[in-house]
Parts: structure tokens; sequence; C-alpha cells
């Protein structure tokens, strides 16, 4: 919108040349009211009959203006952004020649539905004599064809062909319901999309993994690195609950927990500012009306600050605890690999093929952690080839309880214990003995913490499979039972039990504690 004229959003033109001068301005043809006009949602959240000029919120006029080439929008919900990408794409395609807009939703039914309450609703709503200088030249339920031989489309997925205006609306639900679809967005759809022309991608968060989650979380390392981008860098565009005027309530009866307190005084510090007492209400009745009080269905929806839109619950989780104490004593950080300590591993041989291994030094008075490694249907000498390439001094390798059970293997009957030891990597191996209860190990390894610093680059998918490591939730009896969920965490949660089940015993450190860099916290710009 680099060629916009300076004038009044309001400004009413009185003769043809100031329509004229008004509907050179891009700025002008969008923020008016004049021109465009959409159907307001009701009080339920449901498209109505209501008819209203569109004239953007706060939020709205924010993105615009900072719209680059490639755009991230990761938001609180009901903010509007859908209604004013359509607006644009309409807008654009109308006032220039030979474009291709198009809009990507995440199944066809929802992809239809956002061309006809959006984009067609808009432009038959135009004022007559522009509709009829701009007239189409052919309509389907898809796709706008103009006069000018500009379209607007919509569909599930867009390859081929040069889209000069790209709108691919929640995309983090697409990536979770539908992830083959989500990678053919990024591989064929994106792609289509010239250099010089813009894509937004829009979505509330649908958990820490996925296409979605990818591409927000490496637009914000260049966020907060400062990075000068380039036009096939993604500008990040985060709009959280907080920064919407709307989202207040005054309502007495709205009962803040010393929990919520504690929240509220957490996101202050990491935002810099104050959330006044109306916010807080209306945040807690929020969640508790909307969400059940299920905060992370809220961190998704609300988000306060960008990681926690991806952020897991602490409820259920067995080490969340450990892990805040952790952190808060920036005990994760850079604590690499010491020379001439000897390194162990702990080990899980998981029943669904995977298998997930800690590397740890005892120095002084930690237990640090060095690395992680994980795969899965891979056989044993693919993990020993990776623990030979690091080269390092091997102590002793611990392995699970059923690592001493022989099994079948080829013309022979051998353990794991003793199919590993034949393997040449160095060091001793010894199995772990079993615990009756697995909730003992777990108490086990919570008191195991209080000595242990993470490598924060080598130890990430670790300390994300301990983070998430959580009990089984009985949709039946609504509560938490009193066993682990077996899932994608369970191999390098159950490998780190080995640590705490054996930390008593593991040979004192000798080596000298260095000084080790510690992060930052993160702060929102």
């Amino acid at each position: 919108m680099s060629d916009r004229v300076q004038l009044p959003h309001d400004f009413v033109p009185a003769t043809e040349a100031e329509l004229a001068m008004c509907l050179a301005d891009p700025m002008w043809r969008i923020c008016s009211g004049q021109l465009y006009q959409i159907m307001l949602k009701s009080d339920d959240g449901e498209e109505g009959g209501n008819v209203a000029p569109f004239k953007p919120n706060r939020a709205q006029r924010r993105l615009i203006s900072r719209l680059w080439h490639r755009n991230l929008i990761l938001k609180a919900r009901q903010l509007g952004f859908t209604t004013l990408v359509a607006i644009l794409w309409l807008d654009h395609a109308l006032f220039n020649g030979n474009q291709r807009c198009g809009i990507i939703a995440q199944d066809l039914d929802t992809a239809k539905a956002l061309f006809r309450d959006k984009v067609k609703f808009a432009y038959e709503r135009l004022p007559t004599w522009l509709r009829e200088q701009m007239p189409l030249a052919r309509e389907s339920a898809d796709e706008l064809l103009f006069a000018n031989n500009s379209s607007i489309r919509v569909a599930t997925s867009m390859r081929g062909g040069t889209i000069h205006r790209l709108h691919i609306s929640e995309f983090g639900k697409i990536g979770a319901k539908y992830p083959e679809k989500a990678k053919e967005v990024i591989t064929g759809s994106l792609p289509a999309v010239p250099l010089d022309g813009i894509t937004v991608i829009e979505s509330t968060a649908e958990g820490a993994e996925g296409e979605f989650h990818k591409l927000t979380m490496r637009a914000l390392a260049q966020a907060e690195a400062g990075k000068q981008l380039n036009p096939r860098d993604y500008r990040l565009h985060f709009f959280a609950w907080w920064d919407e005027p709307t989202y207040t309530l005054d309502d007495d009866s709205v009962v803040l927990t010393p929990d919520d307190i504690e929240y509220f005084e957490m996101v202050e510090g990491l935002i810099g500012r104050e959330l006044s007492q109306g916010q807080r209400c209306w945040y807690v009745a929020t969640r508790e009306a909307d969400f059940s009080g299920d905060e992370e269905r809220m961190w998704q929806e609300y988000p306060s600050f960008p990681p926690e839109a991806f952020q897991i619950s602490q409820l259920g989780t067995y080490y969340a605890k450990q892990l805040t104490r952790v952190r808060k004593e920036k005990r994760i950080g850079v604590f690499p690999h010491v020379d001439g300590v000897p390194v162990n591993t702990f080990w899980d041989i998981g029943a669904g093929d995977g298998t997930a291994i800690w590397l740890h030094q005892r120095i002084g008075g930690e237990d640090r952690f060095i690395g992680f490694i994980e795969d899965w249907e891979q056989g044993y000498s693919h993990f020993i080839t990776e623990l030979q390439k690091l080269g390092y001094l091997w102590g002793t390798h611990y392995l699970p309880h059923d690592a001493d059970h022989k099994r079948q293997q080829g013309a022979r009957v051998v353990s794991a214990k003793e199919e590993l030891e034949g393997m040449g990597l160095g060091g001793d191996w010894h199995v772990v003995p079993r615990v009756d209860d697995v909730t003992h190990g777990i108490r086990l390894t919570r008191k195991a913490f209080s000595t242990a610093t993470f490598h924060e680059a080598t130890c990430k998918k670790g300390l994300a499979h301990l983070a998430a490591y959580r009990k089984t939730w009985s949709e039946r009896g609504n509560c938490w039972l009193g066993k682990p969920l077996h899932d994608e965490h369970s191999e390098g949660a159950d490998a780190f039990r080995q640590y705490g089940q054996m930390y008593e015993e593991l040979p004192k450190g000798f080596a000298r504690v260095t000084k080790s860099k510690r992060p930052t916290n993160w702060r929102v710009a």
C-alpha cells in the first residue's frame, strides 16, 4: 500500500475530482467505510443479518501499517483478520488489472462460506455506480473474475499458476487436522506467490507441532534477534488479548484465585505493562465460561505472549514444578561437554520401536545433561553409530529393567544388554532394577532434578518431552488416572527416569564446575 494518497479516512468527496483522488488512495478505499460493507456477527459469534460499513478496528489498522511480503498472524480470537484480508484482496483485484488473489481454508465448506459471506457479500453491496464500472466477467461458487481480468477465488490448495495475493486462513487447524494438506500448502501454494506479492498466514495455535508452529517459531526467533527481513522472510504479527480494548469486564462477582493473580503478575513482567482489574476479570470469566476453566485452550485462543499460544498446560504433568524451578534457577543454558570426564547414558528402548538416550556428566555437585538422542524403528547399531560419532570417553550406560530379557535374534538368543555390549562402544553396561510401581520411579526422578542442569540446544527435544509427560485422562471419570499416558513423549521421559532411579548410586563427580552462560528471559517487543 505504498501508493497511498494522504487523505483523512473520514473524508467525504463532494466533486468528481475529489472522488477520483479518493479512489486512487487504497487506504481511503479500505478505511473510509464508504465502499465496502460487511456482515456483522451476533453476540453468539454467528454471522447475522446486520450489515455495517467496513472500518478497520485498531488491530486491523496495525496489521495494514506493518504489512510485509510474507506475514504470519498469531492472534487472539474475534479480531476480524479474515474479514480484513478478504476486503484487501477484493479491493486489490478491483483496482488492479491482471491480478490473482486467493484464500485457502481448511476445507471446501469453510472456503465457500468465506467466499459467500465476505468476498461476494462485499462486492454485491458496493455502490451501484462503482459495481457498474467494475463488472463481473464470470462468477462461480468459488471465484469472481472481473472485467479487468483480475480474480479472487477460494480453495483448499492453490498449486500452479501465479497468486499475487494469498491468504491462508487458520493454518494451525489445517496442520492439526490435515497435516498432508498443510505440507501441500507449503510446497505448492506458497511458491506460487512471487517475491513482490503478499502472503498472509493467519491462525490461532493448535499445539506445539505442525507447519504453522514451525513457521511461527522461526519468525519469532528472527524478530527477537532483530534480523532485517528480506522478501522471503516472514514478519510475525502478534495480537494479544490484552491489547484489544473491548476485552475487559466490570464484574465484582468474578473470583481471582491466588494462581490467577500469580499468572497475571508473570504476564505483566513479560509484557512490561499492568493489566487492569477489568482485563483480569474478562480473562478469568472467558476462560471459565467458554473453555470450562481449561487454561490450555485459553492460551491457545487468547494468548498473552507468543510462545504461550503453543504451550502445554501443566495440569496432569509429572515434572512441571521441577522444570519451573530448573528454569527459575537458570539451570538450562550453555553446559557443554567437559573433556576428560566420563559420559554416562540413560536409555529407554520403547515397545513402540522408539529409543531415547540422555547423555550425562556428573561434575562437582552438578548432574549435567549435555545431549539427547531419539529415533524410531531403528536398530541398536544406529544408536551406537550416533554415539561413536561424538568421540566421548564413556562411563556407564544405564538400560531399562527389561534389557536383561533374552529374545530370539536370528540364530542367537540374547538380551538387549548383551547385544549392545558386543558393539564395541566402550564403557560399562548396567541394567537399572525394576521398581514395583512406575510412580515410585517418578517420585525418585522428581528429587533428582535438584542437581540437574541442561544444555539448552542439545537437550531441547528431551526437555519438551519431560514438560509434556503427563497422567492419563479419563473421559468417563472426568479425572486424571494414576498412570502415565503412553504417547510420543514416553520414551524420552522413561529414559530420564532411569537417571532418577539410579541418582543416589551414581559415582560422585570430580571435576571443577566451570562458569556457564545463562539464557535471558523472553520479552515481548
